[in-house]
């Protein structure tokens, strides 16, 4: 029998088993199943959080998986939420996971309640209806997006979303390391969060390659 204090035996030794422990009762929802939400999934569900739901309607194509790291090419055209949940579980015996094929308007109707909300989708509209639904229901959530060799990531506790409006952008390329650089930051941050350990709210970060290949981190305080 595999047991909880040899299978995260590195985190314990990182914050300790009562931290470790209290991951077992927390809920969370990651909204995305591709690039990000591959990401996110497998670093925050091998971490000990005890649920996790993962929402997304899509399914996986051939231009995915290159940087969709929880699928393989027998994957294709098979439900993405379903595939990374399957993955989870057979990494995790301690997890409790469910998949939903759904998209976030109609997942929202179920009107669960959560203690942190991760984004990993590709459009602000649906960003919109996460924030909504997250102040709606006390719920803070933490947002990322990627494009070409940049990314920004913000946890949203008081501040709202609607600063970035809704313009459309066609979506440029993307590389597949700087989705999970992304991905690593929010489960950072996530993860801070459940054990209970500091983390700042409501600020922006904007990392980016400039001209020169450096890589800059911006940060920027978002208005309440």
């Amino acid at each position: 029998m595999i047991k909880a204090e040899d299978y995260f035996k590195r985190q314990i030794q990182l914050w300790g088993k009562e931290r470790q422990e209290s991951l077992e009762s927390k809920k969370i929802a990651i909204i995305g199943a591709g690039g990000l939400g591959s990401s996110l999934s497998l670093a925050l569900g091998t971490s000990g959080v005890g649920y996790i739901d993962i929402v997304d309607f899509d399914t996986v194509s051939l231009h995915n998986i290159h940087r969709q790291i929880a699928f393989e090419l027998k994957d294709e055209n098979q439900p993405k939420a379903k595939i990374v949940a399957n993955l989870i579980k057979s990494k995790n015996p301690f997890i409790q996971i469910k998949a939903y094929s759904t998209d976030f308007r109609e997942f929202a109707k179920l009107n669960q309640q959560y203690d942190l909300l991760l984004d990993a989708t590709d459009n602000l509209e649906t960003r919109e209806e996460i924030d909504k639904y997250a102040k709606e229901n006390n719920i803070p959530w933490i947002y990322g997006s990627v494009e070409e060799f940049n990314g920004q990531v913000c946890f949203f506790d008081k501040a709202s979303f609607q600063i970035f409006g809704t313009t459309k952008n066609q979506p440029k390329g993307i590389t597949a390391p700087m989705v999970m650089h992304i991905a690593s930051l929010q489960a950072n941050l996530a993860l801070r969060y459940l054990v209970n350990l500091p983390i700042t709210k409501d600020k922006l970060y904007y990392l980016y390659f400039d001209k020169n290949g450096e890589l800059i981190t911006q940060k920027f305080g978002m208005p309440t």
